[in-house]
């Protein structure tokens, strides 16, 4: 480790990013990004294989009392004799299959891909040369982020990973409050080493702060990812905003910014809660969204499962349509959706996650034109349904009416989104009124068409004061209805 420490040093000290703010900020989010409007994030790991509560089964079946606590005793035992390392010889991913899970992304309209490289359960998901605990050595004995990158890059998908390594600090640490397979001495190399005490990990100055050895530990495992799979998207999950990670945090901004110089990529590093400086990497927001249209690119991480992250078996299910008008409603703010999906322990991907990857990849296949490389108009929507701004605000479907309308711009076209249009046959769009010029600053252009898209028959339309009123077939589907509208 300290050789490829001396390594990330030398990469900074000679390249154009130091590891300061003041350098970092520099950076320009790259084109393919902003084009980018929709990507597939993947919660596949151990944690699939118990299957029960989330993706946290790992740090909450070893607090007492809860419901992982309670189940893992009655299915699998006392902790003391089957602990979390002993799902790694039950992942097994015998159906796994990287160019059939490739071809469901991109027939679902994704471009770009970001599997979880390292959740906080501590076991990597791709070959590693830091730590045995990896799929390539462990489980299913193979180098999933790598066999996935192939192929996707082979179906001109992006190829990203996130890590979320930085929360194995303390994610398993109510495992030392009674007997279980948790116990001390845990040294770097073991896999649930270092297993700390929870704090508020809402306090940024926290204690027990991570020490120094964990943090080079975590800033190699991240270069790691680098320089082997070369991902040009890479998520961070939160807790990289504690005070002891930042100098770590910048060395790997500038670590990452300089090797993507060499190679002649750009690239894109995603976190939340204000853990980098603002203009140095691109905002996530999880599970939420902007109430208003933002001047810089952003994303949002959310999926397809209201209650989990990853496969469990009482998963609960959003609907294709709420997913498509959420989409619709970030890609007019400036954002871009990372929709996460949970495979099974035996690497075959559910049916629900399937069907509804499908059905957006329909919607897009009619729509994608004012989606995919579309960019802000004047104005990002009107109507009368209100955006709850913030983190974990999208499980419920918001009740859009025909009225809701989000507008975006691509091809030297307008293009005009009725979120909702079920049962209705018209919709007027005041924001395209024919309004007095000297009163007013609204649209005061010529329009010279109006097009339904995956629509033949083509649709009645007239403007006046009041807007533009669009009249065409009854609609009977959820999905939201596109009008491509041509200008002069």
């Amino acid at each position: 480790m300290i050789e490829y420490l001396n390594e990330i040093d030398a990469v900074i000290a000679n390249g154009k990013y130091k590891d300061t703010w003041e350098s970092l900020t520099r950076y320009r989010v790259p084109e393919w990004y902003k084009q980018a409007k929709f990507g597939i994030f993947i919660h596949w790991g151990v944690y699939s294989v118990p299957a029960f509560g989330s993706e946290w089964y790992s740090r909450n079946m070893y607090i007492q009392g809860s419901r992982e606590y309670e189940h893992h005793i009655k299915t699998y035992g006392m902790h003391k004799n089957f602990g979390y390392k002993d799902f790694i010889p039950m992942f097994k991913a015998e159906n796994f299959s990287a160019s059939e899970w490739a071809e469901l992304f991109k027939a679902a309209g994704a471009q770009y891909v970001v599997p979880v490289a390292e959740h906080h359960d501590g076991f990597q998901m791709y070959e590693s040369a830091l730590s045995d605990w990896n799929a390539k050595k462990m489980g299913p004995c193979r180098d999933v982020l790598g066999e996935l990158s192939r192929e996707c890059a082979d179906r001109g998908l992006i190829n990203g990973a996130s890590s979320h390594r930085v929360e194995h600090w303390f994610f398993m640490g109510h495992g030392k409050e009674f007997d279980s397979d948790i116990k001390e001495p845990l040294k770097r190399g073991d896999f649930y080493w270092p297993s700390m005490s929870e704090a508020n990990h809402h306090d940024l100055f926290s204690e027990p702060a991570p020490t120094e050895e964990f943090l080079n530990d975590w800033l190699c495992r991240c270069c790691e990812i680098v320089d082997k799979y070369r991902p040009k998207i890479i998520y961070f999950d939160w807790w990289i905003q504690h005070s002891s990670v930042k100098p770590y945090l910048k060395k790997f901004a500038a670590y990452y910014y300089n090797r993507a110089e060499e190679w002649g990529e750009e690239v894109v590093i995603t976190y939340k809660h204000d853990a980098f400086m603002f203009g140095a990497a691109v905002p996530d927001v999880e599970r939420g969204q902007f109430a208003d249209a933002k001047p810089y690119v952003w994303q949002t991480d959310t999926a397809v499962a209201k209650n989990s992250w990853c496969y469990t078996e009482g998963n609960i299910y959003k609907t294709a349509p709420q997913i498509v008008r959420d989409l619709v409603d970030i890609v007019s703010k400036n954002g871009r959706m990372l929709l996460n999906i949970g495979p099974k322990a035996d690497g075959t991907i559910p049916d629900e996650d399937r069907n509804i990857l499908l059905e957006i990849g329909n919607w897009l296949k009619v729509n994608g034109e004012a989606i995919c490389g579309a960019s802000l108009w004047r104005k990002s929507a009107e109507g009368p349904t209100k955006i709850e701004e913030g983190q974990f605000a999208d499980s419920e479907a918001k009740a859009y009416t025909s009225e809701d309308i989000r507008f975006t711009v691509n091809n030297g076209c307008l293009y005009a989104i009725c979120l909702n249009m079920k049962g209705k046959n018209s919709v007027c769009i005041k924001s395209l009124s024919e309004s007095d010029a000297s009163r007013k600053p609204n649209f005061h252009g010529i329009i010279k068409s109006v097009e339904v898209l995956g629509c033949r028959c083509a649709p009645v339309w007239s403007r006046d004061e009041n807007g533009l009123t669009i009249e065409t077939d009854t609609v009977s589907g959820d999905m939201p209805v596109v009008f491509k509208i041509v200008t002069d």
